[in-house]
């Protein structure tokens, strides 16, 4: 067993009572992970792995074995005095039991029982086959050895690097053989954050290859799109196998997924227009469509993270369909996933024009929004469930109001009613989107609208986001800001106005998707400083409604749009690196959405 620790980079040391290991516990070097162990542990490496190495957690167990990182080591202490009072001082703290009958009855076990009642969460790996267990006589001894022969450690290692829960094509196209190259980055010692980031730099590569507007290029380019995915399912299946987890690769998983698919609309819009064809318009709707559907997972996931009687006859229709095996993976392929909708891109762009791909997408993602659109107003409307006061926060925190829409709440507060907020929402969204779509471009009229919107936005949110459809809110407020912005871009006549329209709305959804990961994180949203410069999505929105009227048919147009686009992505990606390298930031690697 002491060889398997040092293989985990413990540096093992061996205490006769509990007043030795404490001692030694104590020394040991202040930023170092410490470890207690029953010398009596028989059981696989890969279980010791996972209940001691884990950093996304202050404190894991498993049945003889228990490991903290450095802030929990004073409760540690604590809760070893506490035991050491129980059995005795000065005696061995092995106490008799078989923690296959009768539970973790080891020294390690109760400290971690102890840590618990004190406040310090203590995770609990689920094992599976895999075998740890502290015998207390020969016979039982050798069934554990046996146990452990049994059972192949590396294969359950190199089985549970895969997540669960995944679409039909990553699953069955891509992870069978990614797990192995997973392998194969851990043994020459790469981490997460370098497949990572040959992931992007791949893309990135995909999308210059597809700008050159050839056929040779689009074949070129969808070969590396599927390159890039198998590295992207790659890094996290790395950060599963070798539990790499860290603030950085959350930062990292986070983020280049939408930077590399809208590195590649792009990529693919300047090609087409190489080629005599202007897809610009489409580039940026795709990229609204497949923001905006996000939106709304988010939202809805947020809005029940914690709910109370969170059932109703929608979900419990689901759980049964859960139970059919392929209605499982029809479901999930109904949503394109990420998986499919990557394949999709990459033969569509092999054998056909950027025209068809976008196509595709926009129908494709417009047909999967419904069906999951549907089923979460279906399950809203027929389930009794109480909004917790965190749900809405992150409602709220979602919504990124900026000053004009937060004066207003302050001052005025909407009407009570169950579906007020969402209508008020829904109300202001069609308004500004209709008067970009239909008014004369560069009329006063979209700048009435907007201002319109600026103070319903405001009403909306003058009350916590708690009724059953509140968390539509968010979503009608990004369908706002963003149509607005590609409405008016497209109908300017203006060279250039769309692609830099499309910068600007990928630099606004950078900030979404960063807060809303921050969310997902624990951490809460990004400052209100932050979102007090970039001015809210209400502010935005009147920005470029006014830049519309005041230069309207003006080259200007174009470059008040790019100003604007690279004055939001530096401040917001600034503010972002700064957070998600800091050490307030998640330790986790997020395992990130289907879609």
């Amino acid at each position: 067993m002491e060889a398997d620790l040092r293989s985990l980079g413990f540096d093992v040391r061996t205490a006769a009572d509990a007043g030795e290991a404490a001692a030694l516990i104590a020394a040991a070097p202040a930023g170092h992970r410490v470890a207690l162990v029953d010398p009596r542990f028989v059981g696989h490496v890969h279980a010791l792995r996972l209940g001691l190495t884990d950093p996304r957690f202050d404190a894991a167990t498993v049945p003889g074995a228990l490991a903290v990182k450095p802030g929990s080591r004073t409760a540690l202490l604590r809760a070893m005095a506490h035991t050491a009072d129980a059995v005795g001082a000065g005696r061995p703290l092995t106490p008799e039991g078989d923690v296959r009958t009768a539970g973790d009855r080891t020294v390690p076990g109760r400290i971690a029982v102890v840590l618990e009642t004190v406040g310090t969460a203590v995770h609990r790996p689920e094992l599976g086959s895999l075998t740890a267990t502290v015998p207390t006589d020969a016979e039982r001894r050798a069934a554990a050895l046996a146990a452990v022969a049994e059972v192949d450690d590396e294969a359950v290692r190199l089985r549970s690097a895969v997540k669960a829960h995944d679409g039909f094509f990553t699953t069955f196209c891509i992870s069978p053989y990614s797990r192995h190259l997973a392998r194969w980055c851990a043994r020459r010692g790469l981490t997460p954050n370098q497949v990572t980031t040959a992931s992007l730099l791949t893309a990135l590569v995909a999308a210059g290859a597809a700008a050159t507007g050839t056929r040779g290029g689009y074949v070129a380019a969808g070969v590396l799109l599927l390159l890039s995915f198998v590295l992207d399912c790659t890094d996290g299946q790395l950060a599963r196998y070798s539990l790499q987890y860290s603030t950085m690769g959350a930062w990292l998983d986070a983020t280049f997924d939408r930077a590399k698919e809208y590195a590649y609309y792009a990529g693919l819009a300047i090609g087409a227009v190489r080629g005599g064809d202007d897809v610009w318009v489409l580039a940026l709707g795709a990229m609204v469509l497949q923001a905006c559907r996000h939106m709304i997972d988010f939202s809805f996931n947020e809005s029940n993270h914690d709910a109370v009687s969170n059932t109703s006859p929608t979900a419990a229709l689901s759980d049964r369909l859960d139970s059919v095996g392929w209605t499982v993976w029809v479901r999930r392929m109904i949503v394109l996933p990420i998986g499919e909708r990557w394949a999709m891109i990459a033969v569509l762009t092999a054998l056909t024009t950027p025209r068809v791909v976008f196509y595709a997408l926009l129908v494709g993602c417009s047909l999967a929004a419904c069906y999951t659109t549907a089923g979460r107003l279906l399950r809203s409307l027929t389930r009794t469930a109480r909004r917790t006061d965190r749900a809405a926060r992150a409602l709220g925190d979602l919504a990124d109001s900026g000053p004009l829409a937060q004066a207003v709440a302050a001052v005025v507060r909407r009407p009570g009613g169950a579906f007020t907020a969402p209508l008020l929402a829904l109300v202001a969204a069609a308004a500004v989107v209709a008067a970009a779509s239909s008014a004369p471009f560069g009329s006063l009229l979209t700048v009435g609208a907007a201002v319109l919107y600026a103070v319903l936005a405001g009403l909306a949110v003058s009350r916590p986001l708690k009724g059953a459809l509140d968390w539509l809110v968010p979503p009608f407020f990004r369908v706002a800001e963003y149509c607005t912005v590609l409405a008016l871009a497209a109908r300017s006549d203006v060279p250039h106005a769309v692609p830099a329209a499309f910068g600007l709305v990928a630099a606004v959804a950078y900030h979404h998707y960063d807060t809303v990961y921050r969310i997902k994180g624990g951490t809460g949203a990004p400052p209100q400083w932050l979102v007090r410069v970039i001015g809210g999505h209400e502010g935005r929105t009147l920005v470029v409604a006014v830049l519309a009227a005041v230069i309207a048919g003006h080259s200007a147009f174009t470059t008040a749009l790019t100003v604007l686009a690279v004055a939001v992505a530096v401040v917001v990606v600034a503010e972002s690196i700064r957070f998600w390298v800091s050490s307030a930031a998640p330790a986790v690697h997020d395992e990130g959405e289907l879609a």
